[in-house]
């Protein structure tokens, strides 16, 4: 069981780090794709947008279905479904196809996230799975920080067909992988919760707020924050060592934040990381150069760090906590809150970017976090005192 548990760790951190992969090595080709068949801007931004559609309509569906047919067969046909998408974008014919490929690419994102962690939570008990689950964002936050630069290597090395063709292979071999496995089979051992059962819980809601919050405060940070920076005079190619640095000060900090969520508890690390964010924000507006920005978006993205890892420990331990064993809707709730949080932070920071420019945006959105934060500690202690 050990190495089975073992081996089912290993296999889903290299589905998500595809899984990252893929969508990332879209960034720097996509674009230019999609201008040579004549596309505008406004339809390339749908091309993006497009990836979050699927994902939030099958975040929860995909994962109640796991939960009744077990995740082998779900993994591995997020997998494949992976690696048609991408072929789709290998051996395009025109934009409806390109359409077709991202609306697939987020169906597949949607089924390896939700199911893998509903798997790891099958294997892993409260007091392991915030260790596990930093491993795989470790994994997933290194994918997304070489990925664009793979995207971009392989699309001048070989055109715009080599990137995907290699990112279909790396799919079909996580796919073969998961299919050789032998994964317990939990699901025939507990009895079919319904998913409003699931929602009907106060903690899971609680956990799934705080994920729309981060992922929007994530999201939000990551289109005005190049802006900014451009009113200093730092270019698009130190903009992106800072986003790459932050990335890799995140995928030291995830397997330690998990192991630290194991010790201290989830929640109390999910709300710690939700107030640090807030604290740090508003520092970010006051960079003056790229020397002192450096340090100071580190510090923050280290911030929202505390919030990721163990909230995903944090929704599996309030789903056992209720005597819940529907781990695949849990996770799908938590894949959707984050899809929630991805579509509305950009537009929302945008709109107040405009308005209020960078330094007084942060100072708004900071007690705005603080207050979410404070609604939800209230929350939980409400239903501490009920119960």
């Amino acid at each position: 069981m050990m190495r089975s548990r073992q081996a089912a760790l290993a296999l889903i951190a290299f589905a998500t780090f595809t899984d990252i992969v893929a969508y990332s090595v879209a960034v720097p080709v996509l674009p230019d794709l999609s201008r040579r068949l004549g596309a505008s801007p406004t339809t390339i931004g749908l091309l993006f947008a497009s990836f979050g559609v699927t994902l939030l309509l099958l975040s929860i569906p995909t994962g109640a279905l796991s939960d009744r047919t077990g995740r082998k067969l779900p993994l591995v046909s997020g997998l494949v479904a992976l690696a048609a998408a991408t072929l789709m974008f290998a051996f395009e014919t025109g934009l409806p196809l390109l359409f077709v490929a991202r609306l697939v690419q987020g169906a597949a994102d949607a089924i390896t996230w939700v199911v893998g962690f509903a798997l790891i939570a099958d294997l892993y008990g409260p007091h392991e799975r915030g260790r596990v689950t930093g491993i795989v964002m470790a994994g997933a936050s290194f994918g997304f920080m070489i990925g664009p630069s793979i995207g971009g290597w392989l699309y001048e090395m070989g055109g715009i067909k080599l990137p995907f063709v290699t990112v279909a292979i790396m799919s079909l071999v996580a796919a073969a992988a998961i299919a050789w496995l032998h994964i317990p089979d939990t699901h025939a051992q507990r009895e079919h919760v319904p998913v409003g059962a699931v929602l009907s819980v106060p903690e899971v809601r609680s956990c799934a707020a705080a994920v729309v919050a981060a992922s929007a405060t994530i999201s939000m940070l990551e289109p005005v924050t190049a802006l900014y920076l451009a009113t200093l005079g730092i270019g698009p190619a130190r903009v992106g060592l800072l986003f790459g640095v932050a990335a890799v000060a995140t995928t030291a900090l995830h397997p330690f934040f998990g192991r630290l969520s194991d010790r201290l508890g989830s929640k109390r690390l999910t709300i710690a990381g939700l107030v640090a964010g807030a604290l740090l924000l508003p520092l970010t507006g006051r960079a003056w150069s790229f020397e002192s920005a450096l340090p100071l978006y580190v510090v923050q993205a280290a911030g929202i760090a505390l919030v990721i890892t163990p909230s995903l420990a944090y929704m599996g331990e309030a789903t056992s906590n209720a005597g819940i064993g529907s781990f695949g809707v849990a996770y799908g709730l938590y894949n959707m809150a984050w899809g929630v949080g991805l579509l509305g932070g950009p537009a929302l920071g945008g709109f107040l970017f405009e308005r209020l420019g960078f330094a007084r945006l942060t100072l708004v959105w900071a007690p705005v976090l603080l207050l979410v934060t404070l609604a939800l500690t209230r929350v939980q202690s409400i239903h501490t005192e009920d119960s």
